[in-house]
Order: structure tokens, then C-alpha cells, then sequence
């Protein structure tokens, strides 16, 4: 068997680990949320007894849904599967490590939005349209911030390419670099907001005039419901192994020996574990904060990104 061949196999390997690993966090962030609540705490597997059980549900649609109703579930979840591909988990230079850079990542979340908030508009419901407007106002905050953030990371690097810049700071060792805590402050806020998550929005609200992302779902049922609940979960992986890889790459494999990728999958695991653990604190001590707060909240990561961006040039560079 050619390199070649085999560095494909590890790509759709670590592809599948990475799609099929992803409930298993949101049921580990939601067991752990519920335990520092003092609530009854399911079991980590939950996330895939509901996915199973909307999968077999009947859908029910609306008459007046068009085909982009129809198919923005899959288009949503395909895209996010194209992420999951490009976001090195257990080892880096893999061949997918050619889209594996971080404008086209920000492009494939953007593209994801987009679908959602016109599947939500097409139904021409109250709540599809005022959750649309809602997810596209927060992107707007959110995706000058994420650039923030890409641009530090390439200055110090030199690439935005995800492999490349995980390697750098692999072999670069442990440095303090003051741009980068700037950095992960705007990443971690970032993610908050694209995931949906405490102070920006609740997953787990029900109550439809607090909803951004939830609103624009109403709609769907069965297992086009399924596949967008499962998209979301791999985003949210997707922004804790991107945290793990950039500001904390130590123990990812750079070579294709067992020894080592059993080593990135067991220093993955940890981390992105760990990460939970402060997600949930963060959720457990703030609120969800009133929608007119969110440009501040987003207006700070943006300035967290652009500061580090400058600590770049003046510390780092010598600019």
C-alpha cells in the first residue's frame, strides 16, 4: 500500500473520528452542565439516542417549502463535514491539509449561515424570519473577529494554512507570546457566539422571542433535523480542536507512526475534554445576555483580535 493511499485512509479516518466523536462532547458538555447545576445528568450518550431518534421519525413539511427547505439540511451538514476534513484532530499533513486553510474555513461556516438563514425565510414564518436576521447580525459581528484572529495566527506563522500553523507552534515549544492570548480570548468568544452558546444565545431555551440559531429551525422535523442538530455539534468540535491545535497543539502527531497517533488521539481527547470543563463554567456562572449587549460582547472580541494582531507587529515582529 503507497503513502499516498495510506495518508488518505488516515484522512477519512480522522474525518469519521472527528463526525462521529462530535455528540459524544455535546453529551459530555451536557452531562457536566447538569452535575455543576445539581440537575439530573443524562448520559453522555444521549446526543446519539436523539439523533437515532429523529432519523427515524416521520418529517413534516410545509406546503409552501420549496427545494431549498428541503435541502439545506444536507447542504448545511456536507459543509460542515468538508470543516470537520479540514481541521487536522490526531495528526497534521494529511492530503486534505490543501483546503485545510483558515479564510476557507471561515467561508464554509459563512456558506452554512447562509443556507440556514434562507431555509428559515422560505417558510415565511415570524420566528424563521426574526432568528435569520438575529444569526446573520451576530455573523456580522463575528466573522471581522474571526479574521482578527487568522491574520495574528499568519503573522506569526507565516500561512494560514491550519496544518502549517499547528506544526509552528508544535515545534516552536513552549514560547509566551503575548499576541496569542489576545488571540485565544477573541477565538474562545468567537466560538461562543458561532455556537450558539451562553451569554449569546441557549441551546437548550424553548422560548421562541430569546432564540438566534433555535428560531430558525422551528421548521424541521425528522431527519432533517437530525443532520442539522448533528452540524452543529461538529461546529462546536470543530471551534474547541481549533482552540487545542493553535494555542495548545502539544502531543498531536506529526508523523504516521501508531505510537504517535495513538498519542494525538489520547492528547485530543484530554484537551477537548478539558475545554468542556471550562465551557461549562463559563455557562454556569453568566447569563444570556439581552441581544442588544451581543455587538459589545462581539465588539470586544474584535478588539481582542486586532490587539494581538499589533502586539504581533510591535513586539513580535520588531514593526
Amino acid at each position: 500500500m503507497s503513502n499516498l493511499s495510506i495518508s488518505w485512509a488516515l484522512a477519512l479516518v480522522q474525518t469519521l473520528i472527528f463526525v462521529a466523536a462530535a455528540p459524544l462532547m455535546a453529551g459530555w458538555v451536557q452531562r457536566l452542565k447538569c452535575h455543576m447545576q445539581n440537575r439530573a445528568a443524562p448520559v453522555v450518550w444521549q446526543p446519539y439516542r436523539d439523533l437515532a431518534k429523529l432519523l427515524q421519525k416521520d418529517m413534516v413539511l410545509a406546503e409552501n417549502a420549496s427545494w431549498l427547505f428541503r435541502a439545506t439540511p444536507y447542504i448545511v451538514f456536507g459543509i460542515t463535514l468538508l470543516g470537520a476534513a479540514a481541521v487536522p484532530l490526531v495528526v497534521v499533513h494529511l492530503p486534505t491539509a490543501a483546503i485545510a486553510d483558515l479564510i476557507v474555513l471561515v467561508g464554509f461556516f459563512a456558506l452554512a449561515r447562509f443556507f440556514t438563514a434562507l431555509a428559515a425565510l422560505d417558510i415565511g414564518t415570524a420566528f424563521g424570519g426574526m432568528g435569520a436576521s438575529r444569526e446573520m447580525t451576530v455573523a456580522a459581528l463575528a466573522e471581522p473577529a474571526m479574521l482578527m484572529v487568522v491574520f495574528t495566527l499568519s503573522m506569526t506563522a507565516g500561512t494560514t494554512n491550519l496544518s502549517a500553523v499547528t506544526e509552528y507552534v508544535l515545534n516552536a515549544g513552549l514560547v509566551l507570546r503575548p499576541s496569542f492570548l489576545f488571540a485565544l480570548f477573541a477565538l474562545a468568544m468567537v466560538a461562543v457566539a458561532e455556537s450558539g452558546r451562553i451569554p449569546v444565545d441557549n441551546p437548550a431555551t424553548h422560548l421562541e422571542l430569546t432564540m438566534l440559531h433555535e428560531a430558525m429551525i422551528l421548521e424541521y422535523g425528522g431527519r432533517h433535523l437530525a443532520l442539522i442538530e448533528w452540524a452543529s455539534q461538529i461546529k462546536l468540535m470543530i471551534y474547541a480542536v481549533l482552540i487545542v491545535d493553535f494555542f495548545f497543539p502539544w502531543g498531536i502527531a506529526s508523523h504516521y507512526s501508531a505510537e504517535a497517533m495513538a498519542l494525538g488521539a489520547v492528547a485530543v481527547t484530554a484537551k477537548v475534554m478539558l475545554l468542556a470543563v471550562v465551557l461549562v463554567a463559563w455557562e454556569t456562572v453568566l447569563a444570556k445576555m439581552r441581544l442588544f449587549r451581543v455587538p459589545q460582547f462581539l465588539g470586544f472580541a474584535f478588539l481582542m483580535g486586532l490587539l494581538g494582531m499589533l502586539t504581533s507587529i510591535v513586539l513580535e515582529t520588531g514593526g
